[in-house]
């Protein structure tokens, strides 16, 4: 490890306006960081590699945080993997080796606990990567992921960066998506029960039959994970961020519709897919060093509607 980031020094947030990104730079905010450097898709796009090279060439970021993604629900993936597999693949390529060839003192690549395999024992640990085969509905997305995670490690070895790799579990808070079919199972699961309750219907049908566990950590704790992990952490191997806890799809189903205050019947359409059946993360590496999360799910669930409702669904 080569020492803490100066309070001083030039960070750059790639996709600083996702959720994950808006809020790593609220905590770099929040510590006391000032020279933040930040683009918008119309200002840079990461898909361009000339565009890419020469941002960086100009603004020679000494600390990077990779943040951007091309990112959706079961459905989203499902019907669009090769467009999930090129742009994810392309703005991290890019990203990664200008970050490399301008001298960037340490990269951050935000990865998803979706690239572990789909029956890997649980909890899962970062070795377990690779070990058999992915999630099909969202093959293409983990195998991009895998890749960006692969490069910093490739480069690590050979030309000696110090550029680390987190793997997030399923994310949720301030900034998140809720499109009504584009949308990761938190926001989705809000927005469905607000209309629900708005509208007076009596009855929300779910997909799958709500048995799938999944972890949900709180998008702000992650963030000051990532900016522990830049000061306190270098290795080729991964870390997982995660609660360490799991819930089901239907005890999150009936949890979200008690923060929203939804009171009507909730139906399982079992014809549609339940995804991977478990997705808990060992955490154990991030606690070693020195990390645990600090919001509880259903404290996160309320902070998480009242941004809803802040923002109306819209981004």
């Amino acid at each position: 490890m080569r020492g803490k980031m100066d309070k001083n020094a030039k960070i750059y947030v790639a996709g600083h306006r996702g959720m994950v990104g808006s809020a790593i730079v609220r905590e770099l905010l929040r510590q006391g960081y000032h020279n933040i450097v930040t683009r918008t898709h119309r200002e840079l796009d990461l898909l361009r590699q000339a565009e890419v090279e020469n941002f960086f060439a100009a603004e020679k970021p000494e600390y990077v945080f990779l943040a951007a993604a091309k990112v959706g629900g079961i459905m989203a993936n499902k019907e669009a993997p090769a467009d999930f597999m090129y742009e994810n693949m392309m703005l991290e390529m890019n990203v990664i080796h200008a970050a490399w060839r301008n001298g960037c003192k340490k990269l951050e690549f935000l990865g998803s606990s979706c690239i572990y395999p789909r029956m890997a024992p649980q909890p899962m640990k970062e070795c377990c990567l690779l070990t058999s085969a992915l999630e099909e509905t969202n093959e293409a997305y983990a195998l991009a992921k895998i890749s960006g995670l692969k490069y910093c490690s490739y480069l690590n070895r050979q030309y000696q960066t110090d550029f680390i790799s987190v793997m997030p579990t399923n994310l949720y808070g301030p900034g998140d998506n809720y499109h009504p079919t584009r949308s990761h199972v938190m926001p989705a699961l809000i927005r469905r029960f607000h209309e629900a309750k708005e509208s007076g219907m009596k009855s929300v049908v779910c997909w799958g039959d709500g048995s799938p566990l999944r972890e949900f950590l709180y998008v702000d704790d992650l963030a000051e994970l990532c900016v522990f992990l830049m000061d306190h952490y270098s290795g080729d191997e991964t870390v997982n961020a995660g609660t360490g806890k799991e819930i089901s799809i239907k005890g999150l189903t009936e949890l979200v519709a008690k923060v929203v205050g939804y009171e009507g019947d909730i139906a399982w359409d079992s014809s549609r897919p339940n995804g991977t059946p478990r997705k808990l993360l060992d955490v154990s590496r991030a606690e070693k060093l020195g990390w645990r999360y600090k919001t509880e799910l259903e404290e996160g669930i309320r902070l998480s509607y009242e941004d809803f409702l802040k923002n109306d669904g819209r981004r």
